[in-house]
């Protein structure tokens, strides 16, 4: 029993001895991270649209049509006003007639009498002097005479050629008697009415708005974000009409200027530097707003 107890001892020191050590050999083990959990990817920014003032503008710009200059350096008179604004009109279209057509449509008038005598007289030579060239030949006169008639025969055809000249003067005085449209489009604006001589400004402006453009004036720091073909959609500043335009850029141009387009907004910066852009409009837009000629739009390019 004595002998039995030492040994019991021993082994359970022998056991404590070794649950130590197992102990520390954790402790130097090194230590794995907890894993995190995973964070969600976070959402791409969606691009902006650019968004920018302009104003509605037929392309090709517009024509200040202008009145002849008289004799006495002014302006004729309207006698008669053909159109009205917002009409469209084809090109050659009649559109407005001047006093001066009654004066030249007389001078030509007598012109063509004067041609038509010369004429007549003129015939009377060339016979008589045939007849005239037979007598000299056969010795009945003498040929001085003969050479008298073709001297008048010269005089004549002279005459002919002169009256001639004046007419084609005449009838290129008369065509400025009369205002043509110089293209297809639609009649912006009248300076100036019936009965009324037109001042500098003419006496209408044309544009050819059946084909409408949008200048558009982009910020420089925006500009990177637009592209020729972007599709672009317009509204009106102040409600001159209804709904949405749509169209695309046509054109951008190279150089970087001072704005000319102002909003309503007086926190807006006057003198911010931007790029003007052209936006073509599509036909059926176009055919809405032809009439509306710098008209103020708020253009947005879509991302």
């Amino acid at each position: 029993m004595t002998t039995r107890r030492p040994l019991l001892w021993i082994s359970a020191a022998a056991l404590l001895l070794l649950v130590g050590a197992a102990a520390g050999r954790l402790l130097l083990l090194p230590r794995t991270p907890a894993a995190r959990p995973a964070q969600p990817l976070a959402e791409p920014r969606p691009i902006e649209a650019v968004a920018a003032l302009g104003r509605l503008d037929p392309r090709g710009q517009i024509r200040h049509v202008a009145a002849p200059i008289s004799g006495i350096g002014g302006s004729p008179r309207i006698t008669r006003l053909l159109v009205r604004e917002g009409q469209a009109v084809a090109a050659g279209q009649l559109l407005a007639e001047f006093d001066t057509a009654p004066k030249l449509q007389a001078e030509r008038r007598l012109l063509l009498a004067r041609i038509s005598n010369l004429n007549s007289r003129l015939n009377l030579q060339l016979r008589d002097i045939e007849r005239y060239r037979r007598l000299a030949r056969s010795g009945a006169i003498a040929s001085a005479d003969l050479d008298t008639r073709e001297t008048d025969l010269l005089a004549l055809q002279g005459q002919l050629q002169e009256a001639r000249a004046e007419l084609d003067t005449i009838e290129a005085e008369l065509q400025l008697t009369q205002l043509r449209a110089p293209i297809a489009g639609t009649v912006l604006r009248l300076h100036a009415r019936e009965g009324e001589r037109p001042g500098d400004g003419g006496v209408l402006d044309l544009g050819a708005s059946h084909r409408m453009e949008a200048l558009v004036e982009v910020y420089e720091s925006d500009i990177a974000r637009v592209r020729p073909g972007q599709a672009v959609s317009l509204t009106s500043e102040h409600g001159g009409f209804a709904g949405t335009l749509q169209g695309q850029v046509l054109r951008i141009s190279p150089e970087v200027r001072q704005r000319e387009v102002l909003s309503t907004d007086p926190t807006q910066d006057a003198d911010a530097r931007i790029v003007e852009v052209r936006v073509a409009l599509a036909p059926d837009s176009a055919q809405r707003v032809r009439a509306l000629s710098g008209l103020k739009v708020i253009a947005r390019f879509q991302p």
